[in-house]
């Protein structure tokens, strides 16, 4: 792809650095931007800047917050007994968003993936085993993808706590074998947590 500017490339290189954004369509978001007044594409520039620098995690569910403790775990009505592991905040806002659920969330970063180099260490896994170890949780609720790396994800945990006297239960399989939750219709996950399932009747499958 030819450039006739040397300052349309690098902006064009960059934004298609965004996962699924390729070159054609990083082209036609920065023409876009081109045709807007300044004043548009400096209110975009400086909501990225504060955010990427203001931006915390809630020191209790490691959830993307503008607070030191986000809205949910600060929601005296949520049941704090109840936590759900979920991989990023997209899946807490998938599940949020079906409003069947009064527990609170913990929120991994991710998934044990070998492949990647991603392994228990590189996860908020520690902090969650902590949180059972205190007879903080009465529950836990295994909300990852119905993947590979899910499986060994949830089932890593579950080795973790089974010494404990905690519920440990699995969403029911209303999401298809590898979806993704924040793909999910909001019926169908709602159905999946309140029809959640002892984990380890998961594993008999």
């Amino acid at each position: 792809m030819d450039f006739s500017s040397k300052l349309l490339e690098n902006a064009v290189n960059e934004v298609s650095r965004l996962p699924g954004i390729g070159k054609r369509t990083a082209l036609r978001l920065v023409l876009h931007l081109l045709k807007q007044p300044k004043e548009s594409t400096k209110y975009l520039t400086e909501a990225l800047r504060v955010m990427r620098n203001e931006i915390k995690t809630c020191k209790k569910c490691h959830n993307i917050s503008d607070t030191i403790l986000c809205d949910i775990c600060a929601n005296p009505k949520k049941n704090t007994q109840i936590v759900c592991v979920v991989e990023d905040i997209r899946d807490v806002m998938a599940i949020e968003n079906t409003a069947q659920y009064q527990g609170v969330y913990h929120v991994l970063g991710g998934k044990i993936s070998p492949i990647e180099g991603i392994g228990p260490q590189n996860l908020q896994i520690e902090s969650l085993v902590e949180k059972v170890r205190l007879g903080e949780v009465k529950e836990l609720i295994f909300a990852l993808s119905s993947t590979m790396e899910g499986d060994t994800t949830n089932f890593y945990i579950y080795k973790q706590v089974e010494k404990y006297d905690i519920v440990t239960s699995t969403i029911a399989r209303g999401i298809s074998v590898g979806d993704e939750l924040e793909f999910a219709d909001e019926v169908t996950l709602g159905r999946s947590i309140l029809n959640r399932i002892p984990f380890e009747n998961s594993l008999k499958g």
